[in-house]
């Protein structure tokens, strides 16, 4: 054998062949392999992939190492290789959820909810966006964030989505908002088929798993492109009986967008906010809401200080306060929002109560 250096015809290692198996001479050219295993890929075909994400040379061997994405064969040397763009590819498959927050009398923890509900999702590994539709821009405060160009940049003009989100937390973005929101109304009021707007803008984002919209609390037009976008509505609801009254005109607001619109949104969940167990007006508010609602009733948010301090310190409650009691309440609802999504698509699309009465 001879004791040069050379390379292996398979993998390019520099070796010097000691065995008769390494050297392999033919008609068109003289083969070398470092290794039983290159020479067994030589002798029976090309065994050895490329990882798709991280370029390690590799030989499958489990089905996990094999997917189609954007309909290619790729190859995955690990799970953690595989699993962004496997995860991708089933977001451009079934796209994101879309849940507004909505209820249109103020003061019911909106924005609160909104931040922590999506906070949650992202710490739970899933990739999330927040679209501020509230021209406040107070989710912006919350998490201590702004950006150059804001929804008014997207409505008004025609910016890509892309250019406005700003990253806010791991697996957590920002698409903020501010006072320009106000010129946007009178935008819209121009526009042919203004409810669709904010759908037609985001038609080609597919980077989520979750996307939550905060809404002001109004009947707006800004609130009918929330309404149209969203497939399901989530309503926080505080206990006392002001907060009834808006749930009722949500309902109307939610029948409108089914028949005008012609959008199958639905009702996710109420929310019981601000819930005290002294008192007996949080008892009738849950049990007047259980009624009408039934099991969309979502377990109560207990009223704690915590919640109005985080907002101070930009932090979401499970970064200010992790072990409070609203912050359990919330990884509740977070919970409860995953395994919604897990049952089937039927149950999440129940018709409207009839009628709603505060009384």
């Amino acid at each position: 054998m001879t004791t040069e250096t050379v390379k292996c015809t398979i993998c390019a290692t520099e070796f010097a062949p000691r065995f008769s198996f390494q050297v392999q001479r033919t008609a068109a050219a003289t083969n070398y392999f470092c290794s039983q295993p290159c020479h067994e890929q030589a002798l029976f075909g090309q065994r050895q992939q490329t990882c798709s994400v991280c370029g390690t040379q590799f030989e499958p061997r489990y089905a996990f190492q094999l997917a189609f994405v954007g309909g290619a064969k790729r190859y995955f040397c690990t799970p953690e290789c595989r699993e962004n763009p496997v995860r991708q590819e089933l977001r451009h498959k079934k796209g994101a959820r879309k849940i507004a927050v909505m209820n249109q009398k103020g003061g019911t923890g909106k924005t609160t909810t909104t931040v922590s509900l999506a906070h949650g999702l992202a710490m739970a590994g899933h990739r999330t966006l927040i679209i501020d539709m509230d021209s406040q821009g107070n989710v912006g405060v919350c998490l201590g964030a702004d950006g150059t160009r804001n929804l008014y940049h997207l409505f008004v003009e025609n910016q890509d989505p892309g250019s406005a989100i700003v990253s806010v937390r791991d697996n957590l973005d920002l698409l903020p908002s501010n006072n320009l929101l106000a010129k946007v109304e009178v935008h819209l009021a121009h526009v042919q088929q203004p409810h669709k707007v904010l759908r037609n803008r985001f038609k080609d984002i597919a980077d989520y798993d979750y996307i939550v919209l905060d809404c002001g609390p109004s009947l707006s037009l800004l609130n009918q492109n929330a309404l149209y976008f969203a497939d399901q509505v989530l309503i926080p609801v505080a206990c006392d009986y002001l907060s009834l009254v808006g749930v009722k005109q949500i309902l109307e607001t939610l029948r409108v967008v089914q028949e005008q619109l012609r959008h199958p949104i639905s009702i996710l969940g109420v929310l019981p906010t601000f819930y005290d167990v002294r008192n007996k007006i949080s008892h009738e508010v849950v049990r007047n809401l259980e009624r009408y609602f039934k099991d969309k009733v979502l377990t109560p948010v207990r009223i704690n200080t915590r919640l109005k301090e985080a907002p101070a310190e930009h932090k979401s409650i499970f970064e200010f306060a992790p072990k409070s009691p609203a912050a359990e309440d919330y990884q509740t609802l977070v919970e409860r929002i995953v395994q919604l999504g897990k049952a089937a698509p039927t149950q999440g699309h129940a018709p409207l109560p009839d009628a709603f009465s505060p009384a």
